[in-house]
């Protein structure tokens, strides 16, 4: 076991430095660059200095050099937690970064957890309930959340809450507690917020989990050894959680390296519509003004969390499935 780990965390390296590497490389592609407005605001103005300015600004973010340069010393300060300067602010982005990280931390997990709760008992429900009204109603919230965007549930439940009970949907916190430091008030204030952004980002990973979930263990429970354990005589919740369950579970538990990076691309825009104080909106504008400094340090993160929950999917399985075997079985 330790032994796949250390090969599995030794394969990381390179898969996270060529996808270092690529996301630096697409950002840089467009013309301009996030200085490109204040330089021809200095032009503009016909400063006797206006070009030792420009240089000046130039040199701050390191646009002077070759964009190659640039990468490695962006990659070379991401080992000391050092991303350079962001243009948006003229802060280091590790402190932008940690002053949301929290929260989108905080609104994330809480995310996950929804998915899987809801997912396992919709999914296991419909599934022992074939055909009957459950399964249609499991079934018919499946396509609903599939179908509808998150942005657009967003929106729909800014104006329900707005217009029928005079509440504001917004934010991840009641206002007076923004700025302030933490404390069991301002934490409960988060929490009741926490409710319908969860909930929005959630809905399309659950529908899709409740899916796969029925179908694998409605495949399952059709198999042989299934209808021999009710011949025997085991109970049907016993003869559920031993076998058919538990294989079911496989691509359940497998989805874990897929779920974290749609769950934080999902509540990007999400974030946005809602008004949330997380990453999202400003990895947005960080693309958008081509901030490249702060929008690589965003997806490398989301990258890291790929490549983890990988790992952590792989090795759930292995405790979860005695038939998967982390090293290759030997040649008798």
């Amino acid at each position: 076991m330790l032994r796949y780990v250390a090969k599995r965390f030794l394969i990381m390296v390179p898969t996270l430095v060529i996808i270092s590497f690529l996301v630096f490389f697409i950002i840089t592609l467009p013309p301009g660059n996030c200085v490109t407005a204040q330089i021809d605001e200095i032009l503009s103005s016909g400063g006797s200095n206006a070009m030792e300015k420009v240089h000046q600004l130039e040199q701050l973010y390191d646009l002077d050099k070759p964009w190659i340069q640039r990468y490695a010393i962006w990659a070379s300060g991401t080992l000391t937690w050092d991303f350079g300067l962001s243009c948006q602010d003229n802060q280091p982005v590790s402190q932008l970064i940690g002053e949301r990280i929290a929260l989108t931390m905080v609104m994330e997990i809480s995310t996950i957890i929804f998915i899987w709760v809801v997912s396992f008992i919709i999914g296991v429900y419909a599934a022992t309930h074939q055909y009957r009204p459950g399964d249609y109603i499991a079934s018919f919230i499946g396509f609903i959340g599939l179908a509808i965007p998150n942005f657009l549930l967003a929106l729909v439940l800014l104006y329900v809450g707005k217009r029928y009970f005079g509440v504001s949907v917004g934010g991840l916190m009641d206002p007076q507690y923004i700025d302030q430091p933490w404390s069991w008030a301002k934490t409960r204030s988060v929490l009741e917020h926490l409710i319908i952004p969860v909930i929005v980002i959630g809905t399309a990973g659950t529908a899709g989990m409740i899916r796969r979930l029925r179908a694998n263990l409605l495949d399952e429970l059709q198999k042989q050894y299934v209808t021999t354990g009710r011949a025997k005589g085991l109970p049907p919740l016993k003869l559920l959680m031993k076998y058919p369950l538990r294989h079911a579970l496989n691509p359940f538990v497998s989805d874990i390296g897929h779920i974290l990076p749609e769950v934080i691309s999902g509540s990007v825009i999400v974030s946005v519509v809602l008004s949330l104080p997380t990453t999202g909106p400003m990895l947005l504008n960080a693309l958008k003004t081509q901030d490249t400094n702060l929008a690589a340090t965003f997806l490398l993160l989301v990258a890291v969390l790929t490549v983890i929950g990988t790992l952590i999917s792989d090795l759930l399985l292995a405790a979860l499935d005695p038939r998967i075997r982390l090293q290759g079985g030997r040649e008798k």
